[in-house]
């Protein structure tokens, strides 16, 4: 796992020089640790940063081929490494190294643009031809890995594993980007190729990019396919053994790849069936101990140690464990949010962070749950949104619409706090048949009423109608899936998944630690979507052919455990001592002042939450981040700015100590 960086500028007589370079990389220290190095070539420079895994002696980085037309930056590991490496040998190919840098490099000598299709892992990749004077860029194909870009008007290409090597290049001045609100408010993050910053983009997952006199094109490489089946399709008992037969190999075979390394490995352990699942084939896998690690919080319903330790025990791991307190907690945000680039999505990636500093103290590369919910049907509003998409149709069909607008209207009548008037609002009741209202609405942190009582007119002006679900639309639009549940599991692949990938990286990254993904790896999902519907949700029970596939080898509390998430208890901790935090960033003078977001609105928002009359955890936490985000980038402030600005919350005058 390292971070990469580079710059190639379009015209004559254009030099980079190393200094931008090295600034570029050194931002990202923490993703490389173990070594650096760059690449100039007049108009290029390429940057790199080495934590080492695999042949640590050697496979340093930026790499040439033995004739020098070709020079590599990359990141990620190639898991198929050990089987490419013999075939490319028996064809001629000479190795100087044990690396898959250099099978990275061999692969895209021999195939070019189409290297990518032979490669099983995940990646980001940068490859300069000396030859051609053009810079290929490639992304894995579930998005794993990071990469940035800025295409500038004068055809100069800057690109980065983070964001801040992108500013600290120059290769744009920080200003939010408006057009990202619609998105980050509904979707806890930017959900397409925008990001946060005006002119800084992504690179799609499953895309190359290549640049040339000063101009870039953009390929998609891989997609998932589904076969359409029949939802309600039955399977008989011979072919369901025979489909957990097959995806306990698969899934085996998903993780023992995933275990090559020259350094050691542990496993991130939350309590949940997916990373239960892969420690215990991950212990059946090796001889030594696996080296679990589970985080908390201290408050009850944020307390996972109990199944955590269950698992452990019955897998026989090298358990550790920490609790994060509070002040932990928001006392690393800032650093944390520096970190992430953009404003943090998800408070569990707090928690991410301080178990991936615990692991680093032991191993450098840990395998995650990260993938289950989205291939196999893991969260709760699939269930949901299924069974209010057929009992809505019913519902449509058999009662009158002046019937169906008199219950709408005598729920909405209902006093807003009543948990009862809450829930109805969430099916079929109240809400539209379409995807939009079923589903993406539905779940969104700010839906768009909520948008359009929250933006200003003005900021509402400037952004001009954008839809908030775009790039979901877009992404429905491309696949071949028929069914809702496919349609839904493809959607939230291209978009939701993408975020809690850059959690994961981001985070442990931060800790110099290397995470792998077994459930994203590449043939086990092609082989996943197509499977029936019955086999991934049946009922109530989520992800069913997992739950099947580790009966034998799983406590039965685990395997019937319904899905938490990873709960982080922010709600209650603004309505106790941290509430001055939604005085300093959510309410306070400076961020009211950047007018984005309607002063009433909030102020309705925080009385309702401290009131406890509504559960707003979710859109405090999104106002909240985005606020000292903005400070931190935008502002200036930097990862080191205090957490509270001089005239401090009475509520928070104990924290001054």
């Amino acid at each position: 796992m390292c971070g990469i960086c580079g710059v190639v500028r379009h015209g004559s007589g254009v030099e980079i020089s190393e200094a931008l370079v090295v600034r570029m990389r050194d931002t990202m220290t923490h993703r490389g640790p173990d070594g650096a190095g760059c690449h100039i070539d007049g108009q290029v420079g390429l940057g790199h940063r080495r934590l080492s895994i695999v042949d640590v002696a050697h496979g340093q980085q930026p790499m040439s081929s033995e004739d020098g037309r070709y020079t590599l930056v990359y990141n990620g590991e190639v898991f198929n490494h050990p089987t490419l490496k013999p075939e490319l040998e028996s064809q001629g190919v000479h190795y100087r190294t044990r690396s898959d840098t250099e099978t990275v490099l061999h692969l895209y000598e021999r195939y070019g643009d189409a290297a990518v299709t032979h490669m099983r892992g995940m990646f980001a990749i940068a490859l300069w031809d000396s030859t051609e004077r053009s810079l290929w860029l490639a992304r894995d194909r579930f998005g794993v890995k990071p990469l940035y870009y800025v295409h500038r008007e004068d055809g100069s290409l800057w690109f980065a594993s983070e964001i801040k090597a992108l500013i600290a290049g120059g290769a744009v001045r920080p200003v939010l980007n408006e057009r990202a609100l619609p998105d980050f408010l509904a979707n806890h993050a930017p959900s397409g190729e925008e990001t946060m910053f005006a002119g800084i983009r992504r690179l799609p997952a499953g895309h190359t990019m290549t640049w040339k006199h000063g101009k870039i094109s953009i390929r998609r490489y891989w997609d998932l396919s589904y076969s359409g089946g029949d939802p309600d399709a039955t399977v008989d008992a011979a072919q369901e053994r025979a489909y957990v037969e097959e995806y306990t190999e698969r899934f085996t075979e998903a993780v023992r790849i995933r275990l090559m390394a020259d350094v050691p490995l542990g496993m991130f352990l939350s309590g949940g069936i997916d990373s239960a699942a892969i420690t215990a084939v991950m212990s059946s896998l090796v001889q030594e101990k696996v080296k679990t690690f589970s985080v908390a919080f201290a408050e009850r319903e944020a307390n996972e140690f109990e199944y955590a330790r269950m698992v452990a025990e019955h897998c026989g791991t090298d358990h550790h464990e920490i609790t994060v307190s509070p002040t932990q907690f928001f006392e690393s945000m800032p650093r944390l949010l520096w970190h992430e680039d953009e404003p943090i999505a998800h408070p569990s990636s707090i928690a991410l962070h301080f178990v991936s500093k615990l692991a680093a103290k032991q191993v450098k590369v840990v395998l995650t749950g990260e993938g289950a919910d989205e291939t196999l049907a893991g969260y709760n509003r699939y269930r949901v949104t299924v069974y209010n998409a057929r009992l809505g149709a019913m519902y449509e069909r058999l009662v009158p619409g002046l019937a169906r607008r008199a219950v709408r209207s005598g729920i909405r009548s209902l006093p807003a706090g009543l948990r009862a008037r809450q829930r109805a609002e969430r099916t079929f009741l109240t809400r539209g048949a379409d995807l939009d209202d079923l589903y993406f609405d539905n779940f969104a942190v700010f839906g768009r009423q909520a948008q359009h009582n929250l933006l200003t007119r003005d900021t509402a002006g400037r952004i001009g109608g954008i839809d908030p679900y775009e790039a979901y639309h877009r992404a429905l639009s491309d696949t071949n899936a028929k069914t809702l549940l496919d349609r839904l599991l493809y959607a939230d692949t291209r978009t939701y998944l993408q975020e809690l990938l850059m959690k994961q990286d981001q985070m442990s990254m931060a800790a110099s630690i290397e995470s792998r993904v077994p459930f994203l790896d590449h043939p086990l999902v092609e082989w996943v979507s197509k499977l029936p519907h019955s086999l991934k949700l049946r009922g109530v029970t989520t992800k069913w052919i997992l739950r099947e596939a580790m009966k034998n080898r799983l406590p039965a509390a685990i395997l019937g455990r319904r899905k938490m998430g990873f709960p982080v208890p922010v709600g209650t901790w603004f309505r106790g001592e941290w509430r001055g935090l939604l005085d300093e960033y959510v309410t306070g003078p400076r961020a009211m002042e950047r007018g984005l977001f309607d002063a009433g609105s909030v102020q309705r928002l925080v009385a309702e939450h401290l009131a406890g009359t509504r559960n707003h955890s979710e859109r405090l936490w999104a106002l909240l981040t985005l606020e000292m985000w903005q400070r931190i980038f935008i502002d200036g402030e930097g990862p080191n700015m205090p957490l509270l600005s001089v005239a401090r919350p009475r509520s928070l005058s104990n924290l001054a100590a």
